[in-house]
């Protein structure tokens, strides 16, 4: 099993930045976990291809949470590549589908009554891209504990940047893909292993 980290950049406001979609190979599954913002397909189409892989043979989606920078090309690539299986969490797949109003919505519109004036323009902004978002059924819920891709990999809830949150944790790769689950402090990485050590001594029990 392989875990690549892709590489999509892309000019927003003068200035360039970047996300990391992941891509996860093993002997028969072919995985990208999130889509990045609307419109990103045929950005994320490139860079699978330039690490040598065919998106056609994608076989699973897994999203960690919904927001719009990773679920924003979910329902291009489910309706250019349908039998592709969307995993994510029930919580957030209620959100994903449509079912329920999403959180990340809810607190967008909760926080631009409290924005400086300077900030509304971006925040109503934001709130119309989360709008515009288009809807996509799920196929497989997982939770805390369940694995994947033949067992070689353990869902870890990661509750509170959305509360359906997801990480997703390979022992033999010692590696985690965490989604929004872990940020920058000041430009300083929080230290990843802390949600593993969680997880490992919750499931001691």
């Amino acid at each position: 099993m392989e875990i690549i980290e892709l590489n999509v950049s892309f000019e927003f406001n003068g200035r360039t930045d970047v996300i990391h979609p992941s891509l996860i190979v093993s002997d028969h599954e072919l995985a990208l976990v999130d889509t990045g913002y609307p419109g990103f397909l045929p950005h994320i189409e490139s860079e699978i291809a330039r690490n040598g892989y065919d998106v056609k043979n994608l076989t699973h989606i897994v999203i960690t949470h919904y927001d719009n920078d990773h679920i924003g090309s979910l329902y291009d690539f489910k309706e250019k590549y349908p039998w592709v299986r969307i995993i994510a969490s029930e919580t957030e797949a209620r959100f994903i589908s449509g079912e329920r109003k999403s959180e990340r919505l809810i607190q967008a519109k909760n926080k631009l009554q409290h924005l400086p004036e300077e900030e509304q323009q971006f925040g109503k902004w934001f709130i119309q891209h989360l709008k515009s978002l288009k809807h996509v059924p799920v196929d497989q819920y997982v939770q805390d504990g369940d694995t994947l891709f033949s067992n070689q990999c353990k869902i870890i809830a990661t509750p509170g940047h959305t509360s359906g949150h997801i990480s997703l944790y390979f022992p033999k790769l010692s590696s985690v893909i965490t989604g929004d689950a872990a940020v920058n402090d000041n430009g300083l990485p929080l230290p990843i292993p802390i949600i593993v050590w969680i997880w490992l001594k919750r499931s001691d029990h």
